[in-house]
């Protein structure tokens, strides 16, 4: 065995993780109704030139959502808050449930083999938490401990990773879940300002889940190695969703200048993610980036010297879906599995970024 191999080979050890935690399954779930930029900007009766330029130059083709009814005429109206938090509810149990449903197959487990269940979402507020709500729909032993990360954003599934990977390496041998489950439209706004429309240009409905184990070497996923995190304190409002007085509702901000600020902080994290390693940049050979937006993953791009194809999974996401917040990360980890291009010693970082403004890094191993 190599100095490099023996450094990666105890590195969970030394983060925390004192059974080696590995990716089970996978399973992703959308909401039923998809569609393209076009004809959001006809369905939304956007005219003005400004927003229309927003949507369609996004990198987005098609997105899912589940858009108002339609009033008289035709239009859709803004919903109040209250039939907001009700359709966060309705999609994001349902969309969960079949994502777990799809997990569970991949790793070749069921719902009975489920020892913990770690919900993630930012689209709206629920007491009890989704973690309930799925455990009674799913009819899921009660007994199952659960825990739900409510409010952290786009970068929060990493966070729950880092979180169930502790939870594994306690328990090893049973599985842990996380499930991220976002549903963006019920954090629309319909406004017709610029604030309003970079968001209405970017989020989707999406819910993916993904299953760990530890102590199990029979287990083909890569293996969890270390967690890098770093908040940008400066720029703690440059991302947020609060209350609109205005509108008298929830509703999201996005600084124009967030994907510059992301990237340029970039490499502080990578460099603190493989200090200690023997690894260099070069040395990884996947990324899984969250789909962030076009300016975003640009920024990423240029700031931590990736190619086009490093980011495919993660540009093909953001065509097909849009921004999916916590979850995206897992659509594109779905997607490499899926390709099956990853050899035993290979290396990968997962990252995410949101709201704080924070970004999070994964180190993993096949």
């Amino acid at each position: 065995m190599t100095a490099l191999a023996e450094t990666t080979a105890d590195l969970a050890v030394h983060n925390g993780l004192t059974e080696i935690t590995r990716f089970a399954g996978v399973g992703t779930a959308v909401s039923e109704s998809s569609y393209s930029q076009s004809e959001l900007l006809e369905i939304l009766d956007i005219e003005d030139p400004k927003i229309r330029s927003v949507f369609l130059n996004s990198a987005i083709d098609r997105r899912f959502l589940t858009l108002p009814p339609e009033g008289p005429g035709g239009a859709r109206a803004a919903e109040p808050q209250g039939d907001l938090l009700d359709k966060h509810k309705k999609i994001a149990v349902d969309m969960g449930c079949r994502a777990l449903e799809a997990c569970l197959k991949s790793a070749g487990a069921t719902l009975s083999d489920l020892r913990h269940l770690c919900c993630v979402t930012s689209t709206g507020f629920l007491t009890p938490g989704l973690s309930a709500l799925v455990i009674r729909e799913m009819g899921i032993d009660p007994h199952c401990s659960r825990s739900d990360i409510v409010g952290m954003g786009c970068n929060a599934g990493l966070n729950a990773l880092n979180v169930v990977a502790g939870w594994s390496a306690a328990h090893p041998g049973e599985l842990g879940v996380v499930l991220c489950s976002e549903a963006c439209s019920a954090a629309y706004a319909l406004d017709g300002t610029m604030r309003t429309a970079v968001v209405n240009s970017l989020f989707g409905d999406g819910s993916a889940a993904l299953a760990v184990v530890s102590g199990d070497g029979r287990v083909p996923g890569p293996r969890v190695l270390k967690f890098a995190s770093y908040i940008i304190t400066d720029a703690v409002d440059a991302m947020r969703y609060d209350w609109d007085r205005d509108q008298d509702r929830f509703s999201f901000f996005l600084d124009p200048q967030i994907p510059y600020v992301v990237g340029a902080h970039a490499e502080i994290v990578i460099d603190r993610l493989l200090s200690g390693t023997g690894l260099r940049r070069s040395d990884i050979g996947h990324w899984l980036v969250h789909s962030g937006g076009k300016k975003v993953i640009d920024a990423v791009v240029v700031n931590l010297g990736l190619s086009r194809y490093d980011v495919r999974h993660t540009t093909g996401v953001l065509r097909d879906y849009g921004n999916l917040s916590s979850g995206s990360f897992l659509f594109s980890y779905e997607r490499l599995a899926d390709e099956d291009v990853a050899r035993p010693g290979d290396y990968g970082v997962l990252m995410t970024m949101g709201p704080g403004s924070t970004i999070e890094m994964a180190l993993i191993q096949w």
